[in-house]
C-alpha cells in the first residue's frame, strides 16, 4: 500500500477548483466521459499501430451506472488503463506541476478567467460533486491493477487492486449538495446534452426492444433486453460528403432537432483540414423576418464533445440564424470548455465558414435557379444580413442575391440594372429603383408606376433600409425610392416639365383654402403640375425620413430619428378637374367637405384612416351619394 500527498504545495487547491467551476458543476460528467473516450481512442491508436501486442481492441464501450443506495456514480471504460506508476504521474503530479504559479496569478480573479484547463484539472472537476473519488484501473500492459482514493484533500492512497479486465472505473461518492446526480433522468439529460455524439458508444442502463421472430403466419413479436446506448458515435458531420445521401442529411437534422417538423431548405457540409481542422453541417431552415427568434440553434462541438449552442464569434453573426453543427479541435475555449476565447484562429474559421456558405449559395443558384427563386423569401434575411455585415460576402452575393418584383419576377442586380435603365434613368443620369414594402397597402402607387412602364421591386425584410443605404453607397449613381415617397414625376424626373392649368394667383388662393382645412402639424402641402389623369390628392412619406426611422428601429440610422413623429406630404395635382372644382366652389361648407373627402380618400389609400376619422368619412360618403 502506498500513501502520500498529491504534489501540490498549497492546501486550498480543492476549494479553488470548486469555486472556479461551481457555476458549471454539471460539466464534471462531460469531463470524465471525455477522459474515458480519450483512454479508449488511445488504445485503438496503439492497436492500429501494432504497439499493443496481444491486445484486441474489440468493440469497447463506456458505461455509466448509478448506485442510489450507496450514493455512488460509476463511470467505466474499456480503454488503455493505467499502471500504478502512471496513476502517480498523471493523477498526482502532472495536474499540479504549475500550481504555485497558478494560485499566485489567479487567486484574485473570477471563475471564468480561463485557467483550469491549462493545468489538466478536468478529472478533478469530479470533486465539485463528490466527497470522495476512487479510481480502479488496469493497464493494457501486463501489470497489476491500481486503486487510487482521495477525499478531496491533498492526501491520497494508492493500492494494488484485483481488477482483471483492462480499463478504468471512476467511482464518485456524491455529496449531499449534489444528489441530483443520482437521478437517472438527470444523468441521461447530461449524457444527451454533452455526449450525444461522442465517438465511443455510451451505455446507460438497458431498455426493452421489440423484434419480429419468424415469417408470414408464424411471425410473432418478442421483446428482448438490450444495452441502452444513448449516443450516436458516427454522426453525419464526421463522414465525407461522398458517403452521404440527401436522406442522411435530413435524418441527421431530425436527430439534432427532434421537435422541428419542417424540413430544412438545403444544407452546407463543411470539411477542411488546413490551415485548421473543422467539420460540420449547416442547415438553412425556413426563416421568418424576426431577427430575434432565430439564434442559438447551431451547436458547437470539440472532438464530438458538446461545448455550447452560443456560437457567436466562431460563426459569422449573420449565419447564427442557421441550424446545424460545427466541430473543431482548433477552437480556443476557456478552461471549462464553455465559451470561446479571442484568437486569430477564430477569425480565420469565421471567414472560412462565410466563404463556404457564399460558394454553396452561388452553386445552388447556378444549378437550379428556379428552385433558388422559390426559396428566396425563406432565406433572404440571412443573405441580406450577410451583405450588410460582411464585405467579402457582399462581393460574392452580387452573383446570387435576388431582387424580386411585385409581379413575382426575380433579377440579380446586374439583370435589374439592364432591365430598368432605359425607363428609370432620370434627367441627371441617376438610376432610380422603385420598390414597395407592402403590395396591398401601396397598390395604388404600384399601379400608377406600372402604367408608366416602370418596374417595382418588392422589398419587405426588416433590414432592407440598411441594405438600400449600403447599395447606394457601393454603386454609382443609383437611388432607391419607395413608390409612395413622392409623385412619380418627382421620383423619376425627366426633361419635360408639365405646365400647370392654374396661374400663380390661383395657386396661392388654392393653398390658402387647403391650409384652412388641413392640419399643418400632420401634412406639408405641395402643389404639383401632374398629369390630369393622376390622382388629385396623393399622400407621400419622404424617403429619407422614413428610411432613417426604419433603420433606427433595427439599429442604425441617425441618432434620435426613431423618436421623430410621422411626417407626410400632401401632393395636390393642380391639373386635376376636382382640384379646379375645389378652387371654383364659392360655398365654404361645400369646399370644406370636398377637401376633407379628397384628403380622406388619399389617407385611405395609405392605410392612414382609422378610428373616429374613418367613421366620419363613411358617414360623409353616404351623405354625398344620397
Amino acid at each position: 500500500m502506498t500513501t502520500g500527498n498529491i504534489n501540490v504545495s498549497v492546501e486550498n487547491i480543492f476549494p479553488l477548483i470548486k469555486k472556479f467551476l461551481y457555476s458549471d458543476h454539471e460539466i464534471f460528467l462531460r469531463e470524465l466521459i471525455s477522459n474515458a473516450t480519450d483512454a479508449t481512442l488511445k488504445l485503438k491508436a496503439l492497436t492500429d499501430l501494432g504497439e499493443a501486442e496481444g491486445v484486441e481492441y474489440g468493440n469497447p464501450l463506456i458505461e455509466v451506472k448509478i448506485d442510489k443506495e450507496n450514493k455512488k456514480l460509476h463511470i467505466l471504460d474499456q480503454g488503455i488503463g493505467m499502471t500504478a506508476e502512471e496513476v502517480q504521474k498523471y493523477i498526482n503530479e502532472v495536474a499540479f506541476s504549475g500550481a504555485e504559479e497558478f494560485l499566485e496569478k489567479y487567486k484574485d480573479k473570477a471563475k471564468d478567467s480561463g485557467i483550469i484547463g491549462h493545468f489538466g484539472l478536468g478529472f478533478y472537476s469530479a470533486f465539485m460533486v463528490a466527497d470522495k473519488v476512487e479510481i480502479i484501473t488496469k493497464s493494457f500492459k501486463d501489470e497489476p491493477a491500481a486503486h487510487w482514493t482521495c477525499d478531496g484533500s491533498p492526501k491520497y492512497t494508492l493500492n494494488e487492486a484485483d481488477r482483471k479486465k483492462r480499463g478504468t472505473e471512476i467511482i464518485l461518492h456524491i455529496n449531499e449538495d449534489s444528489e441530483e446526480f443520482l437521478d437517472n433522468s438527470r444523468i441521461e439529460e447530461l449524457l444527451r446534452k454533452y455526449n450525444k455524439f461522442m465517438p465511443i458508444p455510451i451505455k446507460f442502463g438497458t431498455r426493452e426492444e421489440t423484434f419480429t421472430k419468424g415469417e408470414g403466419d408464424e411471425a410473432s413479436e418478442e421483446k428482448k433486453t438490450v444495452d441502452n446506448i444513448i449516443n450516436n458515435p458516427e454522426p453525419a458531420w464526421t463522414k465525407a460528403p461522398t458517403e452521404l445521401e440527401e436522406d442522411d442529411y435530413k435524418n441527421f437534422y431530425r436527430e439534432l432537432y427532434p421537435m422541428q417538423f419542417e424540413e430544412p431548405l438545403f444544407h452546407i457540409h463543411l470539411n477542411v483540414d488546413y490551415p485548421f481542422n473543422l467539420t460540420g453541417i449547416l442547415y438553412f431552415p425556413k426563416l421568418t423576418n424576426d431577427l430575434n427568434l432565430q439564434k442559438d440553434r447551431i451547436q458547437l462541438y470539440q472532438n464530438q464533445v458538446f461545448v455550447t449552442d452560443n456560437v457567436e464569434g466562431i460563426v459569422p453573426e449573420f449565419l447564427t440564424m442557421l441550424r446545424g453543427v460545427i466541430d473543431s479541435p482548433d477552437i480556443p475555449l476557456n478552461v471549462s470548455r464553455s465559451y470561446l476565447q479571442a484568437d486569430s484562429n477564430v477569425k480565420k474559421i469565421s471567414s472560412y465558414i462565410s466563404r463556404k456558405v457564399a460558394d454553396k449559395l452561388k452553386s445552388l443558384f447556378n444549378d437550379n435557379r428556379e428552385d433558388f427563386e422559390k426559396k428566396w423569401n425563406d432565406i433572404k434575411i440571412v443573405i441580406e444580413y450577410g451583405m450588410l455585415s460582411d464585405e467579402k460576402f457582399f462581393d460574392k452575393a452580387e452573383k446570387f442575391a435576388l431582387y424580386p418584383t411585385v409581379d413575382g419576377e426575380f433579377y440579380t442586380y446586374s439583370e435589374l440594372e439592364e432591365k430598368i435603365k432605359p425607363a428609370q434613368t432620370d434627367k441627371d443620369g441617376k438610376l432610380v429603383i422603385l420598390y414597395a414594402s407592402d403590395k396591398d397597402a401601396q397598390h395604388t402607387y404600384i399601379s400608377e408606376a406600372k402604367e408608366k412602364g416602370y418596374q417595382v421591386l418588392l422589398l419587405d425584410s426588416p433590414i432592407v433600409a440598411h441594405l438600400m443605404q449600403k447599395l447606394e453607397g457601393s454603386k454609382e449613381n443609383i437611388s432607391f425610392a419607395r413608390v409612395d415617397s413622392d409623385s412619380l414625376d418627382n421620383l423619376i424626373k425627366k426633361d419635360e416639365e408639365k405646365v400647370s392649368k392654374l396661374n400663380d394667383e390661383e395657386k396661392d388662393s388654392l393653398k390658402e383654402m387647403l391650409e384652412t382645412n388641413i392640419p399643418k402639424e400632420k401634412f406639408t402641402i405641395q402643389l404639383e403640375a401632374l398629369d390630369s389623369k393622376a390622382a388629385p390628392f396623393v399622400i407621400t412619406q419622404p424617403e429619407f425620413m422614413r428610411r432613417m426611422k426604419e433603420m433606427s428601429a433595427t439599429g442604425g440610422g441617425m441618432f434620435g430619428m426613431g423618436n421623430m413623429p410621422e411626417m407626410y406630404n400632401l401632393v395636390v395635382n393642380t391639373n386635376h378637374d376636382l382640384v379646379n372644382q375645389i378652387l371654383q366652389t364659392k360655398t365654404a361648407a361645400k369646399r370644406e367637405r370636398l377637401i376633407k373627402q379628397s384628403l380622406d380618400l388619399a389617407r385611405l389609400s395609405q392605410g392612414l384612416l382609422k378610428g373616429e376619422e374613418l367613421t366620419n368619412f363613411v358617414k360623409r360618403s353616404y351623405d354625398m351619394i344620397k
